[in-house]
Parts: structure tokens; C-alpha cells; sequence
């Protein structure tokens, strides 16, 4: 095997472990795990995405958030420049939700590029997932709110991978929200 496929079996193999007990908000209770795999693979496969650190912090971009990972632990087993990219992927969540999202949509300009491109397939891969089912608690409203908000997101990252935006305007047009 080369080392980019050794990399990404070890850094699947960590997000895994973090992840093993966490199961996603649909009916199904899907494995979380289906979720970084899922947008690491919305990278690589659709935007074109080679980048093997950008990669690794898709694979990672939620550990910090939602497990006892820290980005210590991160830099030691992974590098400094994936900790970088997951720490500004990271929310806050000593904060109240409506701050992080606020954040969010405030910080998205800002971003390194690498960054970016994570929180683009993030967010296409969360609203695809909405599109297929909707969350368990969650009303329509809900979910259009969720659209508008991730718009705004997206508007800040624009001109970071156009296959990508492509997308994820066609997802917003589906749902009638403006960039």
C-alpha cells in the first residue's frame, strides 16, 4: 500500500474509535462514522479533492466537537496542519447554537482555503441527508431553516471549489433559498 492509503486507513481507524458509540439523528440511527467518511469521499470523488490532509480533517472535522478528542491529540498523532484545519472546521460548544451558527456564518469568508472545502462537503453531505429523511423531532420548518442558514454559510465560501457550490445551489434552488 502507499503511504496516502496507510494515512487514511489510520486516520479513518482513529475517527471510528471516536465515533463508535455516536449514531446519526435519522429514524435509522445510522453509525456517525458514515458521516466523515461520507465527506471525505464528497471531496475526493466530486471536487476533485486530492489533498491528503484536507482529506484527513474530513475524516477527523467533527472529533473535537463531538468527542474527547483535543487538538493537541490531533496535532501529536496527525500534524500540525490537519489540527489547524479541524480546529477552524470546530464549534464552540460551550456557546449557546444560535451563537455557533452565527459564528458560523461569520467566519466562513475567513477560512483557509482547506477549511473551506471541508465545510462545503460538510454541508452538502448534511443537506442531502436532510433531503433524504428528515431528522428524528424535526419539523419541515425545521429543516427549511437549516437550508436558509447553511446558504448563508455557503455564500462565504464561494469560489473555493465550483463543481462543489455547483451542487449545493442546486440543492437551494430545489428548496426555493437564494445565496
Amino acid at each position: 500500500m502507499n503511504s496516502d492509503s496507510v494515512i487514511l486507513l489510520e486516520t479513518v481507524n482513529f475517527a471510528a474509535e471516536k465515533h463508535r458509540n455516536q449514531r446519526r439523528k435519522d429514524p435509522d440511527g445510522t453509525p456517525y462514522i458514515n458521516h466523515p467518511i461520507g465527506v471525505a469521499r464528497i471531496l475526493s470523488h466530486e471536487g476533485g479533492v486530492t489533498d491528503i490532509e484536507v482529506l484527513q480533517a474530513a475524516l477527523l472535522h467533527d472529533t473535537v466537537e463531538d468527542t474527547d478528542t483535543s487538538i493537541p491529540e490531533l496535532e501529536a498523532a496527525f500534524g500540525q496542519t490537519v489540527a489547524r484545519i479541524v480546529q477552524e472546521v470546530t464549534d464552540d460548544k460551550a456557546l449557546p447554537k444560535q451563537e455557533r451558527k452565527r459564528l458560523q456564518v461569520e467566519h466562513a469568508p475567513h477560512c483557509s482555503h482547506q477549511a473551506k472545502l471541508v465545510k462545503l462537503a460538510d454541508k452538502l453531505y448534511n443537506l442531502r441527508d436532510l433531503n433524504r429523511c428528515t431528522p428524528t423531532g424535526w419539523t419541515e420548518e425545521r429543516v427549511q431553516e437549516y437550508f436558509v442558514w447553511a446558504a448563508q454559510v455557503v455564500k462565504g465560501l464561494r469560489g473555493t471549489n465550483p463543481t462543489l457550490e455547483d451542487k449545493l445551489q442546486q440543492l437551494f434552488k430545489q428548496r426555493g433559498v437564494e445565496m
